[in-house]
Formats: structure tokens, C-alpha cells, sequence
């Protein structure tokens, strides 16, 4: 499990780390496994330009020191200070082994090879000042090719909410950070802003309580997938429903049936548009009609006809996924027509999410954690934002993000596999929470083999489950 935690709960844990330990102790591990990060970028030191932008406290003290190692292998190494407090220790080393130090925003007459981020670190506040956005453009100006190393999170941005200021953040080709993830390096936007996160143990984990935001691993999914025993048969692994697709959008009722179809449990019911139910079963006729389920996946292209699936689904009292059309017809939070609720995983995109808050989808966008919590809590559900990190909320407050996708799953219909597919974790015994974490990981690294770092399209993230779930069990 890759755990990432909030600010506070790092502090505590390196306080407490620090009692055991010689002054300056912590700072000198992380240093130089910051120091050994850049010599792995650049391949060696000797020859090479590397500039500190250099701010105040413990982030610019990192910075100074690792520069003092790479000035020590070769490097020629300056340092830009960015504060009239730098960490005094840290200047001394510097200069000790023959690294330059200036003031001033002006651009150098050679652009360096790498720039080290040391201007703010997790407990500064978001955005930067002007003079510092100037110092930044002028060493390593868009598109110029200049490597970016953020220390322990890109300056700027909020560390413990994933947000970003428009514009006046560090975007970093690599974040060098210490002793765990923290939030931002999970949550978008700010994890696009991180680049490559290089995670650099300096013993802070005994002293770690619980996480703020977690990430599934491949151990961790194939812990929690269902599989069959000696004793199992097609029922008691699991029956799930689909009511998706309509006459407008047949295309989303198979893409659903797909997902759901992917081996997972051990039948697939269709329930829909006839003219859907001949297409469903001339390409998969495994999938048989009406019956009982474990679980139902309803709303993927359901058009006019998601309200009356919603409500049939809700009265077979099952767990369920609500897609796409059907979240319009939710009440808050998600219950049963007595009044009873429903173990449900809701699925929206950032502009579906913002419908169910009443909000601007640029609110979503810009606070994805705080906007899946809120909605998770209010429809008393667990929530799956879609995105590039998808988020997955539980009504308690837990949190889990989804890192295993590929930019080319931003495809028509990948949504509509990623319902199906979680509607059959749900029929095959995962709770909620588990499911949609499990079936984003599983979706997302179905794209990602199937892309093989090009274009990919739905159908092939279907058909590529059954070969990731073997990759994992084997």
C-alpha cells in the first residue's frame, strides 16, 4: 500500500524520529538521498550545471547540503537564494565545497543542466511570490529542456489538499520527497504538478500513524480480488446485473456488459433496451436475461430510461454502481424506497460530480479530495471521481487514489467498462469501497497493457482484464 500523509502527521513523526537522533541528523539522510537522486538524472556530476533556487527553513537546508555533495562529485553548483534567512549550516557547506551563491531574479548567461526546487517546502503556504515565479522562468524557462527537481513536494502547491494556484506553483519533472507520500503527491492537480515521485526512506515509518489518502499496489489488489475455489460454481461466485445502454447509446450497455463480463464472477444477467439485448448476446453469449443478482451496474447510456432502472435495481436490495444517466435520479443520500440503505459505489466525472453538489465543475476540478469526501458523505455512498487519479471516497472520510491508469484511458466508453467491472467485485464479494478501488487499479492497468504507450479504445480495456488479473495471480 503506498500510504501518503498531511503535513502535521509528517511533523509529528519527524519530531519524533529527531529524539532519538544527533542534531541534524535527518536533514544529512535526506540530503543526500536528494543529492544521490540528481546524480542518477544526470548520469554523473562531473561537468555538470546544476542551480539551487534556495528558500528559508528546512526544505532550502536540504537543498544546500545535497548541492554541497554534488559540488564535492564534480558539479559545478549554484545557488540562487530566494530569502534573506537561509539555513546557515547548510550555505556553509555549500561554499565549503566551492559552490557559488548570488541574490537577484536575473537569468544566467548558460542555462544549467537540472534546477533544484528548495524554494518552499510542506508547511509553506500555496502560490509564490513574484520575484521567485521570475527566478524560475529565468534558470528554467518553458520548453527549454531544463530538468526540474522539486524538493519534497513542487513549491506552491497545498500539500495536504491536491489543490494548485492558477499558475504560481513549481512544476516539477521529478519530486524528491522524505520518509512517506504526502497528499499532494496522490491528488490532482497537484500531482501533475510533482512529475516522477521519488519516495527516499529516512526512517519516519515506526513513527507513522494511519494515512490520510492510501494507494493501492499490485499486492494489495491481488489480496483483495475474488477468486474461485475447488467448491465454486456459477452462482456462489457471484451473479451481477447490467441495465445500461439504450436504442440512443447501445454501445455503453455492451461496454458495461464487457467489463462486468471480464471472468470475475461466475454470471452475467442483461436486463434493457431489446434492441441492446440481441446486440449484448451476439457478442458475449454467455450473458443471460432476467433473474436474480448479487449486484447490478445501472446507467451507462441509459438515456430516458436510467430513472426506471435505478429504481428496479434499488428494490432488488443489493449492492449497486450508478453510472453515467442514472446519477441524476439519485436522492441523498442513496436508500431503498422504504427508506433502507443501499451499499453503493457512485461514478461520476468531474462535470457529474459537480451536478450532484450543485457546484461549478471547476470547483471539482480544482478540489478533487475535499469535492469526492463531501459527495461521499452526503449520498452516504462511496464515491469514484473519474480522472487521471481517479479518488475514491468513503462516507467515513477514507480516502484512496487510484495511480495504476494511462493518459490514453481518456477514451469514449472507458467509463462505461470501468461500471461493469466494478458491478461484478461487488456481486463477487467486495464492499464498496474495496470494489471501486480495486476496479480502478484493475482498469487502469487494463489500459495500460493494452496501450502499451499508444492509443487504445474501450473494448480493448475489457479484453485486456482477464490478462491482468492473470499477471497477477501468477
Amino acid at each position: 500500500m503506498r500510504a501518503a500523509h498531511t503535513e502535521a502527521q509528517v511533523r509529528a513523526a519527524e519530531e519524533a524520529l529527531m529524539a532519538g537522533l544527533p542534531p541534524g541528523a535527518l536533514m544529512q539522510r535526506a540530503a543526500s538521498g536528494l543529492a544521490h537522486a540528481v546524480l542518477a538524472l544526470l548520469d554523473g556530476a562531473y561537468g555538470r550545471r546544476v542551480t539551487l533556487l534556495v528558500g528559508g527553513g528546512d526544505n532550502g537546508g536540504d537543498a544546500l547540503f545535497a548541492g554541497a555533495l554534488l559540488a564535492r562529485r564534480g558539479a559545478a553548483v549554484d545557488a540562487v537564494l530566494l530569502t534573506e534567512s537561509p539555513h546557515e549550516a547548510g550555505l556553509a557547506a555549500l561554499r565549503a565545497a566551492g559552490g557559488r551563491v548570488r541574490r537577484g531574479t536575473a537569468a544566467p548567461r548558460e542555462l544549467p543542466d537540472l534546477v533544484v526546487d528548495g524554494i518552499v517546502g510542506i508547511g509553506g503556504r500555496p502560490g509564490l511570490r513574484d520575484d521567485t515565479v521570475a527566478a524560475l522562468e529565468a534558470h528554467a524557462p518553458a520548453g527549454s529542456g531544463v530538468t526540474v527537481v522539486a524538493v519534497d513536494v513542487p513549491s506552491g502547491v497545498e500539500v495536504d489538499t491536491g489543490r494548485t494556484p492558477e499558475d504560481a506553483h513549481v512544476r516539477a519533472d521529478v519530486t524528491v520527497t522524505f520518509g512517506t507520500h504526502k497528499v499532494a503527491h496522490l491528488v490532482d492537480p497537484a500531482a501533475r504538478a510533482c512529475g516522477v515521485v521519488q519516495l527516499v526512506d529516512i526512517g519516519l515509518a515506526p513513527h507513522l500513524p494511519a494515512p490520510a489518502v492510501e494507494a493501492l499496489q499490485a499486492a494489495d489488489v491481488a489480496a483483495l480480488l475474488p477468486r474461485p475455489t475447488p467448491a465454486s460454481h456459477k452462482y456462489s461466485r457471484g451473479v451481477v446485473g447490467v441495465r445500461a445502454g439504450s436504442g440512443r447509446y447501445p454501445g455503453a450497455g455492451l461496454l458495461a456488459v464487457a467489463g462486468a463480463a471480464s471472468g470475475l464472477v461466475g454470471m452475467v444477467r442483461y436486463v434493457g433496451d431489446p434492441t441492446v439485448l440481441d446486440r449484448v448476446r451476439e457478442a458475449h453469449p454467455e450473458v443471460v436475461g432476467v433473474g436474480r443478482v448479487q449486484a447490478w451496474t445501472v446507467g451507462s447510456g441509459g438515456d430516458n430510461r436510467a430513472g426506471a432502472a435505478l429504481r428496479a435495481a434499488l428494490a432488488d436490495e443489493v449492492p449497486l454502481v450508478v453510472d453515467a444517466e442514472a446519477l441524476r435520479h439519485l436522492d441523498a443520500p442513496v436508500r431503498r424506497e422504504g427508506g433502507e440503505p443501499v451499499p453503493a459505489v457512485l461514478t461520476p466525472h468531474a462535470g457529474e460530480l459537480a451536478a450532484l453538489l450543485d457546484v461549478e465543475r471547476a470547483e471539482v476540478e480544482a478540489d478533487q479530495l475535499a469535492s469526492a469526501r463531501r459527495a461521499a458523505e452526503r449520498y452516504d455512498a462511496v464515491v469514484l471521481l473519474k480522472g487521471s487519479h481517479s479518488v475514491v471516497a468513503h462516507p467515513d472520510g477514507r480516502v484512496r487514489v487510484n495511480t495504476s491508469s494511462t493518459p490514453w484511458l481518456a477514451t469514449a466508453g472507458a467509463g462505461d467498462v470501468l461500471a461493469g467491472l466494478i458491478g461484478a467485485l461487488l456481486a463477487g464479494g467486495l464492499a464498496p469501497y474495496d470494489a471501486a478501488s480495486v476496479g480502478a487499479w484493475l482498469h487502469g492497468a487494463a489500459a495500460t497493457y493494452a496501450s502499451q504507450g499508444g492509443p487504445v479504445v474501450a473494448t480493448q480495456v475489457a479484453a485486456a482484464i482477464p490478462e491482468v488479473v492473470r499477471d497477477l495471480l501468477t
